[in-house]
């Protein structure tokens, strides 16, 4: 291959290793969370591994928060349909505040004594302002038989589970960091859900860019005249 046309190819390809490098990440973590629940026939308790992921939906995303395990009994059966549940996600890092999600009512029948699955819960969030936003689960609230059956408080601080790089409408992200690609935020394990069609549909529409503009530099090259 011509030394020039090798020139162009390196180039091409230094270029694409730099818009890799500079795109926004996402992590994310199961982190398990001590709630501490009120209910209407006492306090109750129960550490439940929780999951926060973000799939991006036009301006915003969709925020999903999975439970693992339930986080409180009820001493009688709850009929199919009668339990929803719902949560608030504490904000922080470029904005603060609160986020609300809410589950879908329960598809089967509960039986009594036995623990309450919670599934997953979505929210929308749309950002405000531009930077990294972490989320941390909040309150739970098991709402059933027509009343707040279980308020549940997490009672062990826990750390976010997810912080995600956002750019308000109009905006300009305020992270240029190296970071790329969605990692956990601890041991590896596998990639949280951002979004099949945001980060890896761009990156792959600016790396084809990059391409193209090499290879119009390959051309540009090979036709100029012999000096």
């Amino acid at each position: 291959m011509p030394y020039r046309r090798r020139t162009a190819f390196a180039l091409a390809a230094a270029a694409g290793s730099v818009v890799l490098a500079s795109a926004p990440a996402a992590r994310a973590a199961v982190v398990d969370v001590d709630y501490a629940c009120e209910t209407k026939i006492g306090p109750k308790g129960a550490v439940s591994p929780v999951d926060i992921t973000a799939v991006r939906s036009g301006s915003g995303y969709t925020i999903t928060m999975s439970f693992e395990k339930g986080v409180s009994d009820s001493p009688v059966e709850l009929p199919k349909g009668v339990m929803t549940p719902r949560a608030e996600l504490r904000l922080g890092g470029a904005e603060q505040g609160t986020l609300k999600v809410t589950g879908t009512p329960n598809t089967a029948a509960i039986p009594p004594d036995t623990p309450i699955r919670i599934g997953k819960l979505t929210g929308t969030y749309t950002p405000k302002k531009s930077g990294k936003v972490t989320f941390t689960a909040g309150v739970l609230t098991v709402h059933a038989l027509g009343m707040d059956a279980a308020v549940c408080t997490p009672k062990n601080n826990p750390k976010p589970a997810l912080e995600l790089q956002v750019t308000a409408a109009g905006g300009s992200s305020s992270d240029s960091g190296g970071s790329s690609g969605a990692t956990r935020s601890s041991g590896g394990g596998e990639l949280p859900k951002t979004g099949p069609l945001d980060s890896a549909t761009a990156l792959g529409t600016l790396g084809g860019t990059v391409l193209l503009t090499g290879a119009a530099g390959v051309l540009w090259l090979t036709r100029r005249p012999a000096r």
